[in-house]
């Protein structure tokens, strides 16, 4: 009983502590005038959750939506069905009174920047994230997310290597844009000092090629980032993201990770610093006992069809094929399974 007592006191102190130092905020922001915000007594499903990647910036720069992928888990929580939203996408965005924007048509990766002003020249990514949500809820016709995630690119790699690395199929050959084989950042012409230049880096490129690899922290990120000279583009990017993020559920429940209390702890606390969650009234821990039982397995990649939109020669962005609101449909309805079912060529077998 002494022993029993400890270990459950002991557990509570970790769920408190590994609890708080995940950052919390308020994503979603207030509701409209006249609404109140809905108050979640249980988690349970069907779940739609958004995840935003961003690059570190300072609070007077802009901050931009890298990555944007949407899980939706259905009702028995025995599945998660991961969907990429193309950064380039052009779309409608609505108007944030908060920053005086007046809504319009652009990039669906502005969407942030847009709802980010907080006045002096200054920006605030959780403000941001607030519109990009809106924006992403307009599209898909989700008219509430369940929970949200601000992933800071930089924390990203100490929770891989924390993890001691990850191992993952590498699916197609690819070159660094941004980084020599040592990890170390390519040097850039001169004359690309104003960012003028498309590629304003030369000399050797880190190499990703096609096999099952294990990758170091910044290996991983900078593999998940590269776009240049892939075929599909950002397509290929977004089932890399994918990719990655099922290698690394995989690593992080794999044994070496949870039966090392030392390793564990390094990876709870290197995602403390990485993430800003909101769990709309529940706690990151308290999010993790509900999806307990869902593995790497149980994940399914979806690829969006879509296309580049060229004017004159000029690329303005990306446009999704109409079978795109169909599936959105699917995922309103919690009938993923069978749209997928009908539709086999959404799924990405590239894992």
């Amino acid at each position: 009983m002494v022993v029993s007592g400890g270990a459950i006191v002991t557990q509570q102190v970790l769920v408190a502590r590994y609890a708080g130092a995940v950052e919390t905020q308020d994503l979603f922001g207030e509701p409209a005038v006249g609404a109140t915000k809905k108050q979640v007594s249980d988690i349970k499903g069907p779940l739609n959750i958004l995840l935003v990647g961003v690059d570190p910036r300072k609070e007077t720069q802009t901050p931009l939506s890298d990555s944007i992928i949407v899980a939706h888990i259905p009702k028995g929580m025995d599945q998660a069905y991961l969907f990429s939203v193309p950064r380039d996408l052009i779309v409608d965005i609505p108007a944030f009174p908060k920053t005086g924007f007046k809504g319009g048509r652009s990039k669906i990766n502005a969407a942030m920047g847009y709802g980010s002003a907080v006045g002096n020249g200054k920006h605030d990514v959780v403000q941001g994230f607030d519109l990009l949500a809106k924006t992403v809820g307009q599209l898909t016709g989700i008219d509430e997310f369940d929970a949200g995630v601000i992933l800071n690119f930089n924390g990203f790699k100490a929770i891989v290597d924390a993890m001691g690395g990850v191992t993952m199929t590498i699916d197609q050959n690819v070159k660094s844009e941004h980084l020599q084989p040592n990890g170390k950042a390519r040097p850039r012409y001169s004359r690309c000092a104003d960012n003028s230049c498309a590629h304003p880096y030369y000399g050797p490129q880190a190499e990703y090629k096609v096999g099952t690899r294990h990758l170091e922290g910044w290996q991983a990120l900078d593999y998940v980032r590269q776009r240049y000279g892939l075929p599909r583009g950002d397509y290929d990017r977004q089932r890399h993201q994918q990719q990655f993020i099922k290698a690394m559920a995989k690593q992080a429940l794999s044994k070496n990770v949870v039966t090392s209390p030392t390793k564990l702890d390094a990876v709870l606390k290197a995602a403390g610093k990485a993430l800003i969650f909101d769990g709309n009234g529940h706690n990151v821990v308290d999010w993790a006992f509900a999806l307990k039982n869902l593995r790497s397995d149980d994940m399914t990649l979806i690829k969006l069809p879509g296309d580049s939109v060229i004017v004159n020669g000029d690329y303005r962005g990306e446009a999704l094929e109409d079978s795109a609101d169909d599936f959105f449909k699917a995922v309103r309805d919690d009938q993923v399974q069978n749209f997928i079912f009908r539709h086999p060529e959404y799924i990405n077998s590239n894992v």
